[in-house]
C-alpha cells in the first residue's frame, strides 16, 4: 500500500509540475508576442508599419507584410467618400497594434537617427512664425507614443515646449519623454513634478509649474496653450499664429457663470481620500462649508484648458490675489475648472473678460472642442468612435467636421480607437502648412518687390 500511495504521490506530482511548465511556457510566450511574431494574419493593423518593423523599435514585427488594401487615401476620407470611409471602419475591426513606451525610448535614444525619422528638418516655418513664438504647457501621464505625436504635430522651431508627467506614471513612459526632451533645445521636462490626483490642485499645480519655467524662458513667446496627451491640433502652427494674432493680447478661454450644481464643488471643503475604483485618489464633499473667495473675487466655471496671452500668466504667477485664490481652492473640486475662468474675469488683468460680458462657453471659446454624448444631435453630429465616460474619442468619419469646427484643438482621439483620423489629421495640417508658409513668402516677396524694399 505504501508503494502504492508513494506512486500515486509521485505521479500527481509529475502531473503538477508538467502542468506548471506549460503554463509557465504559455505566460512566457504570451509577453514575447511570438503569436505575433510568427503567425501574423490580415486581423492585424500597424498603426505605424516602418517602424514597427524596424530596428529603429523593439523590432517586434519582422514577419509583417504589408497590406496595400488598408492604405487610406486621406483626402478621399476628407471629402467622405463612401469607400475610404468604409476602409477605415474595416481596419477598426482589426487588431491595432500601435508602438508603446519602450518603442518611443528606443526611438528616441539616439537623436540624429530621430531626427530623421519623424523629417524634423522638413518642418516649414514662415517669417510671420518666426517673430510670433508659442509656448505650451503639456500634462500627460501615459501612450508616449500619443505624446510623441502630439508633439511633433505641433513643433515649430521658434516655440517653446514644457512637458509635465505624472510622478505616478511608468518609468518607461518618463524615460521616454525624458529622451524626447533631450533631443530639442526648446523642448524640456518641468523643473518640478507632481502626483497628479483626478480633480485636485495637483493638476492645477503641474500647468502653473510649466507655466513659471516657460516665463524664465529666453523664448520671447506670446501666447501660452495647454494641453493633454488625448488631444491633436485642428490648426497648422501658421493658421494658429493668424489667428492668435487677431486676439491682440485678450484670452481665450471657457468662463460662464456657475449653476447651482457647479456651485457645489467650491463652496464645500473637500478632501483628497483613496477611492478602490479608476482613480487612486479623489477630493470628496464634506459637510464643512467654506469661506468665501479672498479679495470678493466672483466665482466662474469653465475647462481646465486655455489660451492665455503672456502678460496674463506673469499676472497669476506674481499677483497677491491670484496667489491667495489658488490657495483657496486647494480644497475645492476640479479647482482649475475655475481657477482660470475666474481670474480672467478679475478687473484689471491683462486680456481680461469683463465681468458683465455674457459667458463664453465651450463652443464659443475655440481652444478645445469636445464632443459630449447628451449633446450629439443637438449641437454637433453623433460620434463616429466610441464614448469614454460621455466623451466622444472621434472616428475617421469625422476628419471634415473637425478641421471644419472653427476650434484650435480637439479632444479626445486614441490610436487605438482610430488610427487612420490621427493618420489623416496630422497630414492634413502638414499639408495646410507647406501651403501658408509657400503663399506667405510670395505675398513677402511681392510686397518688398512693390515697395522698394530691399
Amino acid at each position: 500500500m505504501r508503494r502504492l500511495k508513494c506512486s500515486y504521490g509521485n505521479s500527481t506530482g509529475r502531473r503538477f509540475m508538467i502542468l506548471f511548465v506549460i503554463v509557465w511556457l504559455f505566460l512566457l510566450l504570451k509577453h514575447l508576442k511570438v503569436e505575433e511574431l510568427f503567425f501574423f494574419h490580415k486581423d492585424i493593423y500597424l498603426v505605424e508599419p516602418y517602424l514597427s518593423t524596424s530596428s529603429f523599435v523593439k523590432n517586434k514585427y519582422t514577419n509583417f507584410k504589408h497590406d496595400t488594401r488598408c492604405e487610406i487615401n486621406c483626402s478621399l476620407l476628407y471629402n467622405q467618400e463612401p469607400v475610404e470611409v468604409g476602409k477605415s471602419l474595416e481596419i477598426r475591426r482589426k487588431k491595432i497594434i500601435d508602438l508603446d513606451d519602450e518603442d518611443v525610448v528606443a526611438m528616441t535614444s539616439n537623436c540624429q537617427v530621430y531626427h530623421n525619422i519623424r523629417e524634423y528638418h522638413l518642418k516649414p516655418v514662415s517669417q510671420v512664425e518666426e517673430v510670433f513664438p508659442l509656448a505650451y504647457s503639456l500634462v500627460v501621464h501615459k501612450d508616449a507614443v500619443m505624446v510623441e505625436r502630439l508633439i511633433h504635430t505641433i513643433y515649430s522651431s521658434q516655440n517653446v515646449y514644457c512637458i509635465h508627467y505624472d510622478q505616478k506614471s511608468s518609468r518607461t513612459f518618463k524615460h521616454a519623454l525624458e529622451n524626447l526632451a533631450k533631443c530639442f533645445s526648446n523642448i524640456f521636462i518641468a523643473s518640478r513634478l507632481e502626483e497628479v490626483e483626478y480633480a485636485s490642485i495637483s493638476r492645477l499645480q503641474a500647468d502653473m509649474n510649466c507655466l513659471s519655467d516657460l516665463i524664465k524662458s529666453s523664448t520671447p513667446w506670446k501666447y501660452v496653450i495647454n494641453l493633454c496627451g488625448q488631444d491633436f491640433p485642428l490648426r497648422s502652427n501658421f493658421e494658429l499664429v493668424s489667428e492668435l494674432k487677431k486676439l491682440n493680447g485678450e484670452n481665450m478661454l471657457e468662463t460662464v457663470k456657475p449653476s447651482s450644481s457647479k456651485r457645489e464643488r467650491f463652496i464645500y471643503h473637500y478632501e483628497l481620500q483613496k477611492m478602490p475604483y479608476e482613480y487612486m485618489k479623489m477630493p470628496v464633499k464634506t459637510n464643512v462649508s467654506k469661506e468665501p473667495p479672498p479679495h470678493n473675487i466672483e466665482m466662474f466655471v469653465g475647462s481646465a484648458y486655455f489660451v492665455l496671452c503672456r502678460a496674463f500668466v506673469q499676472y497669476v504667477l506674481e499677483s497677491p490675489l491670484a496667489r491667495d485664490f489658488f490657495e483657496w481652492s486647494r480644497d475645492t473640486y476640479s479647482p482649475d475648472e475655475h481657477f482660470w475662468a475666474t481670474l480672467v474675469r478679475v478687473p484689471g488683468a491683462p486680456g481680461q473678460v469683463s465681468r458683465d460680458a455674457q459667458d463664453i462657453t465651450d463652443l464659443q471659446s475655440k481652444t478645445r472642442l469636445v464632443k459630449w454624448n447628451y449633446l450629439e444631435g443637438h449641437l454637433y453630429p453623433p460620434c463616429t468612435g466610441i464614448h469614454l465616460r460621455s466623451v466622444c474619442i472621434y472616428g475617421a468619419a469625422e476628419l471634415r467636421w473637425l478641421i471644419n469646427s472653427g476650434h484650435w484643438f480637439g479632444n479626445k482621439f486614441d490610436s487605438k480607437v482610430d488610427p487612420v483620423l490621427i493618420k489623416c489629421l496630422a497630414e492634413k495640417l502638414e499639408e495646410q502648412q507647406k501651403e501658408w508658409v509657400v503663399l506667405s513668402s510670395e505675398h513677402f516677396f511681392i510686397h518688398k518687390t512693390s515697395t522698394g524694399v530691399s
